[in-house]
């Protein structure tokens, strides 16, 4: 179907970004009073789309077989994302859920989101404009088809993709074909949730088959005719700069095609991809490196005082009361270097023309990566297609693409296709990993055991400035990295003294988004705390948050999903047969969570039992899928709070492999992950990484249960 006559209504969807970046730019000047604004907006609300909505057209194809294919302009990287948008099309456009096909979208299509895929956006962001479209499309369907049909429309009824009237049938794909022309009407009116067929049921995966079957749909196993392969000399070294390279012996080995010497880094370019690594392995590098870092280096750097302090939040006047003597009670938290570790390394098929550029790869920022190739090569960006392919895990590792630049020039100078992969040492040393992060907190207790002021002092590297996602003006504007505090908030309105202050310190390697970015950190230090101040208060630690959670509609969320996962649980403070039981909670993007962890110690080991999970994200489009995300999210914490760290030795990153970067194991799984949704909201919130934040309190919690032993340390090890 073509696109003409299609620009007579504009569907757009503007939300809390759309507006903090119009308040952040006119308020420049009074930006520290409004700093604190912009991070209650962000803390609280939505990320809306931030891609076309113009027309369907670009987002719905009718296939000959009476199938739609629907181009999504988020990726899918495991968090089932594909499943949840086919329900939502098909049920505004009255088609079974069989006939609904989801694939990416190329930026060739125009159907792009320039806030990209992350941050637990993808169904909550599409939630309104895709049912809105999809309706829109229905109804362009339905009218096209009147008039072939010669009958009003609204005698018209569709069922499974075919509009029937006066005794006359025909499919979508009969309503399409011939056509060239489309009105688009008004939207239409959405249907009531209650006439929705998919929406809101434990659909299976639409993706599942390929996957289960090994198809080829991930950025490595991208391959085009004639197909050369690349390698790229990179440096182990923290904070090496380039200065210039001996490539004479690379130049002669087998299977070399050219030896690729830019001002910003140095390839090969080979017949396989074994001859490629062979000969960057032989270029000789003069890297400057003027420190040999060390893990204490990085250590003193990130430490509450040093680097500069943001108030993000204040309430009543806490550093005053604070400051008193009388039963104030401090504690230091901390947590370390994380890698990314996912399954899939990054890398890219570049195949670039003499007028244009094609590029397969696993990305979560098609447009900002299509843009940034589109600079580099000097090319119009209608000239740079990028294909998306599913991701071999993302976790934010693939918000930043220079491996992409890389492989686009190198194609482009040896006039070839090239795929260039990271080995899986490189993966490791090059990541943009999650900063280590040390926490102070301070609270004073009344009488009666309530907290009177609390004070939370976040020290952290960056997590979102300097990735590609963020304008360079942010940081001035904002001053605390949003990411860095993400989950450091306090949650319990009630308290009548509260601040956050976050330290931003400036890493000598790479940190950036990380799957809930600070919230691990964050609210394991914060929800540790919390449950010290429970036990000097000698109170139930859930009662003891519960009393301290203000009333409107945040606080009633967190407060129900705190009852219901005390009830699932059957949460106590008693050991039993040497178990026992630790509680946290969060809200994380506007998705209230709250866990309980069962523990058991063997041999000075951690051993996690069972995790009972209440969420709240509104509307649950897919039940089984968001069950699926809280287990992934409960793993994947655990993990990171029991094994992950990363190193720094003689001025490396290190380890450079799984197995020496300790992970959780099957074995280290919890035999059981009860998860509890309820639903107190009118719309889909955020899935995919709210889960992952009382998972590290919740296990110390109940460790200090069972043992005595408190521990203020991530990866948490007993002495």
């Amino acid at each position: 179907m073509s696109k003409k006559r299609i620009s007579r209504r504009k569907f757009l969807v503007r939300g809390t970004l759309g507006t903090v970046g119009v308040l952040a730019v006119g308020t420049y000047l009074f930006r520290n009073p409004i700093r604190r604004v912009i991070a209650g907006a962000v803390d609280s609300g939505e990320t809306p789309y931030l891609g076309d909505t113009s027309s369907p057209i670009i987002w719905f194809e009718v296939t000959e077989d009476n199938r739609i294919v629907l181009y999504s302009p988020k990726v899918e990287m495991g968090q089932g994302t594909f499943t949840s948008l086919a329900q939502m099309a098909a049920d505004e456009l009255e088609v079974s859920i069989e006939q609904i096909k989801v694939v990416h979208a190329t930026t060739a299509s125009g159907n792009m989101d320039s806030f990209a895929t992350g941050g637990s956006t993808s169904v909550s962001s599409l939630w309104v404009p895709l049912r809105e479209l999809a309706a829109t499309m229905r109804e362009m369907l339905k009218n096209k088809a009147a008039d072939k049909m010669e009958l009003p429309s609204e005698q018209l009824t569709i069922e499974d993709g075919v509009v029937s009237g006066d005794g006359k049938t025909m499919t979508y794909a009969e309503v399409a074909q011939n056509v060239s022309e489309w009105e688009v009407p008004d939207i239409p009116d959405l249907k009531d949730m209650k006439s929705y067929r998919y929406i809101g049921k434990p659909i299976p995966r639409v993706d599942l088959k390929d996957k289960v079957f090994g198809a080829p749909i991930f950025g490595m196993d991208a391959t085009l005719p004639d197909m050369l392969y690349g390698a790229v000399v990179r440096s182990s070294a923290i904070g090496a700069k380039y200065i210039d390279a001996d490539i004479s012996k690379a130049e002669a080995m087998p299977g070399v095609i050219k030896i690729i010497k830019e001002p910003d880094f140095v390839g090969v370019v080979a017949n396989s991809l074994i001859e490629a690594e062979n000969a960057k392995d032989a270029i000789e590098v003069n890297w400057k490196v003027e420190r040999d870092w060390q893990t204490a280096d990085i250590e003193a750097m990130i430490a509450v005082g040093q680097g500069e302090p943001f108030v993000i939040q204040e309430e009543g006047d806490a550093e005053s009361l604070l400051n008193e003597e009388e039963r104030i009670i401090v504690q230091e938290y901390k947590s370390p270097i994380g890698a990314h570790a996912q399954i899939e390394p990054n890398g890219a098929l570049a195949h670039v023309e003499s007028n244009k550029a094609t590029i397969y790869m696993s990305t979560q920022v098609v447009k900002i990566t299509r843009d940034e190739i589109a600079e580099r090569l000097d090319f119009e960006k209608d000239k740079v297609n990028i294909v998306p392919t599913f991701l071999g895990g993302g976790f934010g590792r693939r918000l930043h693409t220079p491996n992409a630049i890389q492989a686009a020039v190198m194609s482009k100078i040896v006039g070839k296709p090239v795929k260039c992969f990271f080995t899986r040492k490189e993966e490791f040393q090059n990541d943009t990993f999650r900063p280590p992060t040390h926490h102070v907190l301070k609270a004073k207790l009344t009488e009666s055991g309530m907290i009177a002021a609390i004070e939370h002092n976040v020290s952290s590297g960056d997590v979102a400035f300097g990735s590609p996602m963020l304008p360079a003006i942010a940081a001035p504007i904002l001053g605390a990295d949003l990411g860095a505090w993400r989950g450091g908030m306090i949650q319990y309105g009630a308290i009548p003294n509260f601040r956050t202050i976050s330290w931003r310190v400036t890493l000598p390697f790479a940190t950036s988004w990380w799957r809930s970015l600070g919230l691990l950190a964050n609210t394991f230090a914060i929800e540790s705390f919390v449950d010290e101040l429970a036990i000097a208060a000698e109170k139930n630690p859930a009662e003891f948050r519960l009393a301290q959670i203000q009333d409107d509609t945040r606080g009633f969320r967190l407060k129900e999903v705190i009852k219901a996962v005390v009830e699932k649980s059957g949460y106590t403070d008693e050991v039993i047969d040497g178990r026992a039981m630790g509680f946290a909670a969060s809200t994380d993007a506007n998705t209230p969570c709250a866990q309980v962890v069962e523990v058991s110690i063997s041999n000075k080991e951690i051993k996690v039992h069972k995790v009972t999970c209440a969420m709240d994200p509104g509307i649950a489009v897919n039940p089984d899928q968001v069950r699926a995300q809280c287990e992934g999210a409960i793993i994947m914490g655990m993990s990171a709070a029991l094994f992950e760290k990363m190193d720094v030795e003689d001025g490396q990153l290190t380890p450079t492999i799984y197995g020496p970067y300790q992970m959780a194991l099957m074995k280290h799984a919890p035999k059981e992950i009860d998860v509890v949704l309820l639903q107190n909201d009118d719309k889909p919130g955020a899935v995919g990484e709210p889960p992952l934040g009382p998972i590290g309190a919740a296990v110390a919690n109940a460790v200090f249960r069972l043992t005595g032993q408190r521990l203020r340390e991530m990866p948490l090890k007993l002495a």
